[in-house]
């Protein structure tokens, strides 16, 4: 694998079709055949801010005419007729197109030749299974734009854990990390188990505005994350954050306290959930009683199993904050007893001033 390129850099070169003046209309291709639950596109049909309706029917001002192909949104009549399109890219034929890619990228070179582990269609000329590998190595190059959906797609996910026997690998694993698009643009990664729907569409929009060339290309991170989206972590926007900072924690999932103790791993997840809630601004998992399990890290599930057990580092953290946190507790409280009462009236007078005066007297 490439060593990654520093935080944005990636992310600010400048785009091969920078100096012209967008596209008029663009085709998503949506394959989901990698190593993958079809999660990320179910996921995807509860956006609303925009919902793919709105994209699709062009109600968004400003981006090109867009024709999405994806398996579980298609009117067609599936096999060779959903594949046409497909197959045209592959040709060289259908242009501009952005590619996602759903599911972790298996590693063929394990089996050499001998059976797949996924595949999309059956190859024209053999009748045999294509599989996933060959059509990315004949699409990414002619893709303007890449995007990688859900964390199987971004960085392996479940698939690629320790003992699997497929290699499976995230996208730009596959590609290479200095991989770059017709677009100029590396993979777009948009991790999430599954994506949050809006995360999702708020990304492509904006890639979509770049190829439109009305918006620069979006700003990533050093693991070609959208930074905008995934620059804070679960902790800073969760509804639990200030239990934390007084040393209050969960003992149990019933609890409205911090989760950390009971398996939560959001100081340190790169995540926006909590603040965004997953459909309509309402859930996220810490919000709902759920912990983070780190789903959107290159290191899950690995790094963060067994996910009921407390993280290693909440152990000490929880320890050096306990003293700072019963202090500020106790202090709170008793300056909240102070202002919980209605401040005394400003005279010395027993009787009555406020001019109150009742017609009728019993």
């Amino acid at each position: 694998m490439t060593t990654h390129s520093s935080t944005t850099e990636a992310a600010r070169e400048p785009a091969r079709g920078e100096d012209r003046q967008g596209f008029d209309e663009i085709t998503i291709l949506w394959i989901s055949e990698g190593m993958s639950c079809d999660g990320d596109t179910v996921s995807l049909t509860a956006a609303d801010q925009p919902s793919i309706e709105d994209l699709v029917l062009g109600l968004i001002p400003g981006l090109p005419k867009v024709n999405l192909v994806n398996k579980v949104l298609s009117p067609s009549l599936g096999g060779e007729d959903f594949l046409a399109p497909y197959r045209a890219a592959a040709r060289g034929d259908l242009t501009p197109f952005i590619l996602v890619i759903e599911g972790s990228i298996p590693n063929q070179n394990i089996i050499k030749g001998d059976g797949y582990w996924t595949s999309f269609g059956n190859d024209p000329e053999t009748g045999e299974p294509q599989t996933l590998n060959s059509w990315i190595d004949d699409l990414a190059p002619r893709a303007w734009a890449v995007v990688a959906a859900g964390t199987c797609a971004t960085f392996g996910g479940i698939h690629a854990m320790a003992g699997n026997p497929t290699g499976s690998m995230g996208l730009a694993d596959y590609l290479g990390w200095d991989y770059r698009s017709q677009g100029g643009l590396p993979v777009v990664n948009v991790p999430g188990c599954p994506i949050q729907p809006e995360n999702f569409m708020e990304t492509l929009i904006w890639v979509l505005y770049h190829a439109a060339g009305s918006a620069p290309p979006p700003p990533l991170d050093h693991m070609l994350r959208p930074q905008w989206l995934f620059g804070r972590t679960v902790h800073e926007g969760c509804d639990r954050g200030s239990y934390y900072e007084q040393a209050n924690f969960a003992k149990d999932y019933n609890s409205p306290k911090c989760l950390v103790k009971t398996g939560c791993w959001g100081p340190v997840v790169n995540c926006n959930v909590p603040k965004r809630g997953w459909m309509a601004g309402i859930g996220g998992c810490p919000n709902v009683g759920g912990i983070c399990i780190g789903c959107t890290m290159p290191g899950f599930p690995d790094a963060f199993m067994p996910f009921m057990d407390e993280p290693p580092g909440g152990t000490l953290s929880s320890l050096a904050i306990k003293p700072y946190g019963a202090v500020m507790r106790r202090l709170r409280g008793v300056t909240n007893e102070l202002v919980n009462h209605e401040p005394k009236w400003r005279h010395n007078k027993r009787k009555l001033t406020s001019g109150y005066d009742p017609h009728y007297r019993p």
